[in-house]
């Protein structure tokens, strides 16, 4: 059988490691974050799981992965938990004997698509959303899919077994497939077709690993939806059975009570940089609201009659529209709760208005429902009692799930699904095919290492779940007295009380997980917005620590927002980052991302990121320019440090433009700081607001109102975050901000004479973040790069609103391999559509672009949009691609130094230097290491303790040699290095007391050998 397997042995470890390679990940921290699915457990039920921590995660990337995993597993008797989006309930995914983790994300191919048979092929691992729209390009749709569409994957549903949106006409989730493939745990690759599925679905991985699947498709067509409310469950009961009888030729059938009606009607508007969004959102009545969805050139006219017959009314097309617009965002209630116990249960059609008043007979909190209904007469009801998990009392609550799930058996239902926490109902949920399924089982993994126990249970928690059924009625009578009111929250260890509630609402949904960059980036889930709510919560229950580590995962997100869009419940998730950045780096004093100390010393002697002298900032400005340049003018266009230093093509095209629009623009030239983004996003903000109050300063003095910027990040600090610190500072601040864009695409009837140069490209548009999610400046910029002639613009795949994030700045900053991971993954997009040139509105999206296609080979030419109109209107622009590539050399290799292990290797080198400075009792002391048995091993304790007291002494007079042995290790042009004398201590006394730690390991026993060698 199965070994219980918390954590492999050295030789497992490196057996494991020599087949996944990078695939693999062993680290403690990471393998905690795979512990758990969307539920939240009461503690008693957690408790009753035991350790539910997996030894390993393996990412698989196709079916020999998968058959090496297997052979793996058999040989030494692991068990293997298959894992993909994790967007179920019932425990499928948790690793109760711990074991592996097989994470089948990678397997998200679109195999073949098969539009005479009207079939499409696809690997297990592909999200539903993305098949989605993926077959929309060839005019075709799925079938039907599930409510979790955005994160949940064709196998999971499968694995999982459910009803969704189009099962009304389209049947359960195997209904629509024709086909699977899987891998056993003998190593048998294996097709499955007909009856055959049976044993595969609902299996929840106990079988093998499913790795493609073919379903059904339809033709696309759009679809249109009629809203209506009941006054009472069993007058919508009449309707839906009326429905049926008519044979009214809809699509999907789906409805909310009115519990859920007023929870959404109560939902906090979402915000937008902490301010108030405005929704147009239709107030709902306090009913039963049913959606009846069909494309639109089906005749429904039977419809309206039905439900005005029962009892129904129907409501405004606005309302239709916004609940069909709400589709995959039925979670979003629970901003309201903050903690959901759950019940989904399968009734008769004929049967829900009965189910409906028993569950509020039996029930006196608040039950949330929403119901799909099924073509074969069934009706599914996801109930959802609000409440608090970090309530004792919701332990007790939590067993009114039990309650309902006996209204659903007394009335001819039954549970949805089993899993693990139901095991005891699965000959219920599964009939016929639970017997296949074990047999197939028995079969092909006697020794049950497919993830054990998810159908057969786990004992202590089986019969608990079995004596809370038995005494149902006395559990009943406590659960009903177990609510918690309206729940609040406070600071809590020193995170913001509306932090931690954000933390505490999170669904876990996995909407955010699949579109970030630093998910898909370094491919764990430690990474996701997802994973960083379910850190909080951990810290915050004493299960996790606030490490260093952890702090470098709050701050390498690139801000790009994609997860705020994304999000069903409008969490504001990069604000929520941003404060995490304030309260670890400024208020906790925990050390941000290395290089960014040396932006900031440089920041604060020359005013920019860039280590370059402030005397050069406006060399960019070409002397025809100068004359048309005003000392004073209402615009002023602010280039920022990048396009000023280093792609001074953005700069000088920028202004070209605008002047040649007949625009009257000043700007700061050598007054210019940077914006200051940098160092608001490094958790620097006291270097962020002395640099703001400079460049606030500096445009009042210029009589400007508008801030005309060729930087989106620019633009946002100018439009939203100066205003937002200026009105907490006590700042007079009434500046307009645009991005130049913005500005000529009112000109365009001015510019589009004169164009000289047809371009002849194919061009595409990488929606920079700052000014796309960040402020919604989409067609600007596409409008000025369509006005020049020759030009064939094609969008990429993600692209506006969903487009994905370049990977800088921070990323590159952080982990410079994992942003070229970033970038190529945008390169590729452009690949795909057969783009020559990728145009950026962003100086820092170009570098890192132009870094990655560097890097990968890629033949997509990065350019920046100004450049490419100005060249067209016949000014000679100079590619700076070359120019970035090198300014970026110097920021690599200082990025690399700065790693801990870089500066071991530094400080060893300096280590005679080190010595001598030191006081001459503590030499000798040391000296005695050579000669006292066992002084060493007092040294190693000693030396965390010592060298944080004798660093600051010690560093001044090494400093001379540690700034020559800096100029080996990184290329840096006459300027830089001129600095660096003033640079480096700064930058040196903020690091070493956070680094220090880290270095100090690798240190010690390098300079115990030094000192016994060679001292």
């Amino acid at each position: 059988m199965a070994k219980n397997t918390a954590n492999l042995t050295s030789s497992q470890e490196e057996e494991l490691g020599g087949i996944f390679g990078d695939r693999v990940n062993f680290s403690k921290r990471e393998r905690h974050f795979y512990c758990h699915d969307v539920g939240a457990l009461p503690s008693m039920a957690k408790m009753m799981l035991g350790n539910t921590d997996p030894a390993a995660i393996v990412k698989l990337r196709t079916e020999e992965d998968i058959v090496k995993l297997m052979g793996f597993a058999r040989k030494h008797s692991i068990p293997i938990v298959p894992r993909a989006g994790a967007s179920s309930g019932y425990g499928g995914v948790i690793p109760t004997k711990g074991g592996i983790i097989a994470d089948v994300n990678l397997l998200n191919d679109i195999i073949s698509i098969d539009a005479e048979n009207m079939t499409v092929t696809v690997g297990a691992g592909i999200v539903w959303e993305r098949l989605e729209k993926k077959l929309n390009e060839k005019d075709l749709s799925v079938c039907a899919m599930p409510s979790s569409a955005p994160a949940a994957t064709v196998g999971g549903w499968l694995a999982q077994n459910g009803i969704g949106y189009g099962s009304y006409e389209y049947g359960w989730s195997q209904d629509t497939m024709v086909s699977a493939r899987a891998v056993l745990p003998n190593g048998e690759v294996r097709d499955f077709t007909g009856d055959e599925m049976d044993s595969l679905i609902g299996s929840m991985g106990t079988v093998g690993i499913i790795t493609q699947i073919t379903l059904k498709v339809r033709n696309m067509e759009d679809t249109a939806s009629i809203s209506a409310e009941f006054a009472d469950s069993e007058s919508m009961q009449k309707a839906l059975q009326a429905v049926a009888a008519e044979k009214v030729p809809l699509w999907s059938i789906s409805f909310i009570n009115p519990d859920w009606a007023g929870m959404k009607n109560e939902m906090p508007f979402s915000t937008h940089h902490g301010e108030p969004v405005v929704e147009d959102r239709p107030e709902l009545p306090a009913s039963y609201i049913c959606n009846f969805i069909y494309p639109e050139s089906r005749d429904v006219s039977a419809l309206e009659n039905i439900i005005t017959s029962n009892g129904g009314k129907i409501l405004s097309e606005e309302i239709s529209k916004h609940e069909a617009g709400e589709w995959f965002r039925s979670m979003k209630v629970k901003r309201l709760g903050p903690s959901f116990i759950p019940a989904e249960i399968i009734v008769p059609v004929d049967k829900v208005g009965k189910v409906f008043n028993e569950i509020k007979a039996k029930v006196d909190l608040p039950v949330l429902i929403e119901g799909m209904v099924e073509k074969n007469g069934n009706v599914i009801l996801l109930c959802f009692i609000p409440h608090s998990e970090r309530s004792f009392k919701f332990n007790l609550a939590f067993t009114l799930g039990i309650s309902i799930i006996k209204i659903a058996e007394e009335n001819g239902g039954r549970i949805y699904a089993s899993g693990l926490y139901f095991a005891k109902e699965a000959e219920k949920v599964y009939g016929d095919r639970l017997k296949k399924m074990l047999v197939l089982k028995q079969q092909v993994d006697p020794d049950d290492i497919m993830n054990p126990e998810t159908i057969s249970g786990k004992g202590i928690l089986k019969a608990g779940i079995s004596m809370s059924k038995a005494f149902e009625p006395i559990m009943r009578f406590v659960g009903n007295r177990s609510g918690v009111g309206e729940e609040t929250f406070k600071k809590q260890k020193d995170i913001p009380a509306d932090i931690v509630s954000h933390a505490y609402t999170c669904a876990q949904c996995g909407y955010c997980v699949e579109e970030c960059d630093q998910y898909y980036g370094r491919g764990w889930e430690s990474q996701s917005p997802r994973g960083k709510w379910f850190f909080i919560k951990e810290y915050l229950a004493g299960r996790d620590k606030m490490t260093q580590e952890q702090v470098d995962t709050f701050l390498a997100c690139t801000t790009c927002e994609l997860c705020d869009h994304r999000c069903q419940l409008d969490l504001p998730i990069n604000d929520s980052w941003m404060t995490m950045r304030e309260e670890l780096v400024v208020e906790r004093g925990m050390m941000t991302i290395p290089p960014f100390e040396i932006m900031a010393s440089s920041l604060l002697k020359e005013r920019n990121i860039w280590g370059e002298y402030l005397k050069n900032r406006e060399e960019w400005m070409p002397e025809d320019l100068k004359p048309k340049i005003k000392d004073k003018a209402e615009y002023a266009y602010f280039a920022g440090c990048t396009a000023s230093f280093v792609e001074k093509d953005i700069a000088e095209a920028s202004v070209r433009l605008l002047t040649d629009a007949g625009m009257e623009i000043t700007y700061l030239g050598k007054e210019e700081s940077c914006c200051g983004i940098p160092m608001l996003a490094a958790g620097k903000w006291d270097v962020f607001e002395k640099i703001m109050r400079m460049n606030i300063e500096n445009m009042k003095k210029k009589g400007v109102k508008t801030v005309i910027t060729s930087c989106p990040a620019c633009w946002l600090v100018w439009d939203t975050f100066y205003r937002q610190w200026a009105e907490k500072l006590g700042i007079e601040y009434d500046f307009e901000a645009k991005h130049y864009s913005q500005v000529l695409q009112d000109k365009l009837d001015v510019l589009s004479e004169k164009f000289v140069t047809p371009l002849d490209k194919v061009v595409t548009v990488h929606d920079a973040c700052h000014m796309g999610r960040a402020g919604g400046i989409y067609e600007p910029p596409r409008d000025l790069i369509k006005s020049v002639p020759g030009v064939e613009l094609r969008e990429m795949e993600h692209n506006r609103a969903e487009g994905h994030c370049c990977g800088s700045v921070l990323t590159l900053v952080a982990d410079p391999a994992i942003a070229n991971v970033v970038g190529n993954m945008r390169l590729k997009e452009a690949e795909d559509i057969g783009a020559d040139i990728m145009v950026a509105a962003c100086p820092c999206c170009q570098v890192q672009l132009r870094i990655a296609a560097e890097k990968s080979g890629s033949p997509v030419d990065v350019q920046d949009l100004s450049a490419t109109v100005a060249r067209s209107m016949g000014y000679d622009i100079p590619d700076t691609t070359n120019t970035a590539l090198t300014a970026w050399v110097t920021f690599d290799q200082m990025i690399a130094l700065l790693k801990p292990e870089n500066m071991t290797d530094l400080m060893v080198e300096l280590l005679p230097q080190m010595m001598a400075a030191m006081p001459a009792p503590l030499r000798g002391m040391m000296k005695m290491v050579k000669y006292v048995p066992g002084m060493d091993l007092m040294m190693k304790p000693m030396m965390p303790v010592m060298m944080p007291m004798l660093l600051p002494g010690i560093m001044p007079k090494v400093m001379p040699d540690m700034l020559k042995a800096v100029e080996k290790r990184v290329q840096m042009s006459d300027d830089m290095k001129e600095q660096m004398p003033d640079l480096m201590p700064q930058s040196m006394e903020n690091l070493m007391p956070n680094m220090l730690p880290q270095i100090i390991p690798l240190l010690t026993p390098r300079m115990i050998k030094y000192i016994k060698e060679d001292m």
